[in-house]
């Protein structure tokens, strides 16, 4: 049956990229090589500090012409090189350069672009601030005035407290986050971990004083009596930090927390997994990182750190060799498996990308850092965490050897403290073995 006469195109000469498939509109090609625009003199601004607001024009990049301003050809230029060099998609890409359009079609140097001016816009349309931001910053022209996420916890954790404690204290705090010349830098999980023990102290210090220097040692030792084991030691070691901090800087006269002591820790005996469970964790890696993972952690003991530092060079498979945290050991047969799988998938996945890591996932593959530890951690349906997994490795690798910590030294290259733990674990384990025998039945 003939087609009506109204869904019959007209033959006539096909516009480039147009045929079946396509998206309808041709190509268009990369931008011309630019550079940062040289201008003999400049205009200053009459006034500063003005407020700028952003909006999406209708200029599309794919049919019309390029803003002729050279600032955008020159962002345009590097939007390109670095899609080319991180393996961004065509949409991607073109997100990138429609926000570039609309904040430098008008821009005249030395104006300065301020994230906060046209983050608003980005959120409205889902769009990340990250890549855009990262091409402003390689031109010199951005002002990244976004607050961190360490100064507004920060902020919440302070809020309460009394003015003299709450600048002394957040004065520590990011002494000790981003280091000082007599303060050692602490990571963020440490300092978070620190304030947060301190909070209960220091406000109840602040109902009674405005300063760390009225702070005795028997407001010390009441905010230590009603806490006990690992929360004492922690809060202990925090106010062994504040103070110490305190005294070097002049804020207090004496350390009030000083030769307090928390009392000796027993540290538990490593237990092994109930019988199956690491069956049932590999049964329950259906993904192919996921595999990979439950294998680097049940057969390598790896710790979740390890495996997300991990890079491509790594994985040796043609000498079948595997470096692990800067150890290398033989590749086994099942994770040799496991891996080829996952580098297959990666492959077919992100082709293009430029990421060095084993490890990537759809919001790192653009770029060239890890993957988040809650994309690690958060594998779903697994009876047993990569922690558990590297744990009941190393022990089984430990009461197999005879509870002998230089074999598990050299096997897993840790430490000599912890090689000696796992093989205490075991030797209290081998001399129990009714602890290890399941229940016999009725």
């Amino acid at each position: 049956m003939p087609a009506p006469k109204d869904l019959v195109r007209p033959a006539g000469p096909r516009r480039p990229g147009t045929g079946p498939g396509s998206p309808g509109i041709a190509r268009k090609q990369p931008p011309p090589p630019a550079g940062r625009p040289y201008r003999p003199w400049i205009q200053l601004p009459l006034i500063t500090g003005l407020r700028r607001t952003y909006r999406y024009g209708s200029i599309d990049l794919r049919a019309g012409p390029v803003p002729g301003n050279p600032w955008l050809a020159w962002a345009l230029h590097l939007a390109h090189s670095t899609a080319q060099a991180r393996g961004w998609d065509a949409a991607m890409l073109q997100t990138v350069n429609r926000v570039l359009v609309m904040l430098l079609a008008s821009y005249a140097e030395p104006e300065v672009i301020r994230v906060s001016d046209f983050r608003g816009v980005l959120r409205e349309r889902g769009n990340s601030i990250g890549r855009t931001a990262e091409i402003l910053d390689a031109m010199g022209i951005l002002a990244d005035d976004r607050t961190a996420a360490f100064d507004r916890w920060l902020a919440a954790q302070l809020d309460g407290l009394s003015p003299g404690i709450s600048s002394e204290a957040g004065r520590w705090a990011r002494a000790v986050h981003d280091g000082a010349p007599r303060t050692p830098a602490l990571n963020d999980k440490s300092v978070r971990t620190y304030l947060a023990s301190l909070r209960p102290a220091l406000l109840a210090w602040s109902a009674r004083y405005g300063h760390l220097r009225e702070v005795t040692r028997d407001d010390v030792r009441d905010g230590l009596a009603a806490l006990h084991g690992d929360p004492r030691r922690t809060t202990l070691a925090a106010l062994r930090s504040l103070f110490t901090w305190a005294k070097k800087n002049g804020v207090v006269f004496a350390n009030p927390a000083s030769q307090l002591r928390a009392g000796r820790r027993e540290r538990p005996i490593f237990q092994p997994l109930p019988a199956g469970q690491v069956s049932q964790a590999i049964r329950a890696a259906t993904t192919a990182h996921a595999r990979l993972c439950v294998a680097l952690a049940a057969v390598h003991a790896a710790r979740p750190g390890a495996i997300r530092a991990m890079q491509l060079t790594d994985a040796d498979l043609g000498n079948r060799r595997l470096t692990i945290a800067g150890h290398t050991r033989p590749l086994d047969d099942l994770t040799h498996r496991v891996l080829t799988d996952w580098l297959a998938y990666r492959r077919q996945r992100w082709p293009n990308t430029a990421n060095p890591h084993l490890l990537i996932s759809a919001r790192t593959a653009p770029g060239t850092g890890p993957v988040s530890h809650g994309w690690l951690t958060g594998l779903r349906g697994m009876p047993a965490t990569l922690d558990r997994l590297r744990i009941d490795r190393q022990l089984e690798e430990a009461l197999t050897c005879g509870a002998d910590p230089l074999h598990l030294a050299v096997v897993f290259g840790i430490d000599d403290s912890t090689a000696i733990r796992y093989a205490a674990s075991a030797r209290q384990l081998l001399t129990r073995p009714h602890e290890n025998e399941p229940p016999s039945s009725p």
